[in-house]
């Protein structure tokens, strides 16, 4: 098992490539919560995510032949980068197993750190099955995403931070993946304090550890569908099984719907751009996934920004969507003329700003005599799209909210 002097060892290695990142009281979710929040922003670390840290420390602990004969990884994105850019920096040939659709910003930026990127499969267990054939191809030691002690201690030291930064830290909020990043966090502050409580969190659509902590062994689910790209895996590994249930006290899940609107909120609020599996921690405790009380210091980690923007545009939408600040609303008009400036005058007198308006006459749905008409706007939330809504029904419309 890993414990605290393994962490504190991979310390100085861990430090020669990554930075150390800071940790920031926020006012915004202290006051949405009730208790102290304290954000880690692990975003904010060298290749945008904390992958460089356990890259960095398993490189710094290869042999000089297996430095000579390069290494092999396989990753969606976040370790891809972390392992690109710690070997480049000694001098260790690179080859990285990406999925097919892994992030374009991902792939680029992995290639840019200095590594043979090669795509391949649909998911992270197809691009790891085609890493483990070039292992052995062309005898290169494999980098584990997770499940290895030399890159779950490099991001344990996330954990030693985290403690010296915030000492009287009582929960502290990760994401959970393969599982590498909490059982290098947890062994560490467990390692320091045993009072610290630790929360896992995963994605609803890639949730394997805690039905794993509850069956009493590893689960493998049939797939994975969520937003959170960065921890789309379908079961945990064994080495990080093994340790999240020794060190872990909990673990909960989030929604894809909580994930996108906890992105919307670390941009317009604090200014921050965090990925789906970077924003989960801040999520569960937005939405009370766990129990805390108040003025309980809790630190959510935003383990990494690395998102793609075609992906931002559809989570921003959505997470408005799902604050009541995007409304998109379908009815049936008259077609005569003046008829949509009615409708457009009752979306006015409620201060509805209009996005866009689709007006389509052909639609086998409606008498020759209508039209039917999308209209997309931007309201203040619930409550404000529900008056808008009621006020066009008493107008007499039939009106039906479609987004």
């Amino acid at each position: 098992m890993l414990d605290l002097e393994t962490v504190e060892a991979a310390r100085d290695r861990v430090a020669q490539t990554a930075r150390e990142t800071p940790l920031e009281y926020s006012h915004t979710y202290s006051a949405m919560t009730g208790a102290e929040v304290h954000l880690k922003l692990e975003n904010f670390q060298r290749t945008g995510a904390f992958k460089i840290r356990g890259a960095t420390n398993r490189i710094a602990t290869l042999s000089e032949a297996e430095k000579a004969r390069g290494v092999v990884a396989a990753s969606a994105g976040n370790h891809a980068q972390g392992v690109a850019l710690a070997a480049t920096r000694v001098g260790v040939d690179s080859t990285i197993v990406m999925p097919e659709h892994a992030p374009t910003a991902k792939v680029k930026a992995t290639r840019n750190y200095g590594a043979e990127v090669v795509l391949f499969g649909p998911n992270y267990d197809a691009a790891a099955e085609k890493a483990h054939e070039i292992e052995r191809e062309q005898d290169r030691t494999y980098v584990h995403a997770f499940d290895d002690e030399a890159v779950m201690a490099g991001q344990g030291t996330i954990g030693l931070e985290i403690v010296e930064a915030c000492p009287d830290v009582d929960t502290v909020v990760v994401p959970i993946g393969g599982g590498g990043l909490i059982s290098g966090i947890a062994a560490a502050v467990k390692g320091i304090d045993p009072d610290v409580r630790v929360v896992g969190v995963q994605a609803e659509g890639a949730s394997s550890a805690a039905p794993s902590l509850q069956k009493g062994e590893r689960v493998t689910i049939d797939g994975v569908e969520t937003i959170a790209d960065g921890i789309a895996t379908r079961s945990i590994g064994e080495r990080t099984f093994a340790h999240i249930r020794e060190y872990v006290d909990e673990v909960v899940t989030v929604s894809d719907a909580e994930i996108a609107v906890t992105m919307v909120y670390l941009l317009e609020r604090s200014k921050t751009l965090v990925e789906g599996a970077g924003a989960v921690g801040l999520a569960a405790t937005i939405f009370e996934r766990f129990e805390y009380a108040d003025d309980e210091v809790i630190v959510p980690l935003l383990s990494g920004g690395n998102v793609d923007m075609n992906t931002l545009t559809t989570v921003i939408m959505r997470g408005l969507v799902e604050m009541g600040r995007y409304l998109k609303i379908r009815t049936v008009l008259k077609d005569r003329p003046g008829s949509l400036e009615e409708l457009l005058a009752i979306a006015s007198s409620h201060g509805a700003n209009i996005y866009s308006i689709h007006h389509d006459r052909t639609s086998r749905d409606i008498e020759l005599s209508d039209a039917e008409v999308e209209l997309d706007l931007e309201v203040r939330g619930h409550e404000h799209a529900e008056e808008l809504m009621a006020d066009i029904r008493r107008a007499g419309y039939t009106v039906a909210q479609v987004a």
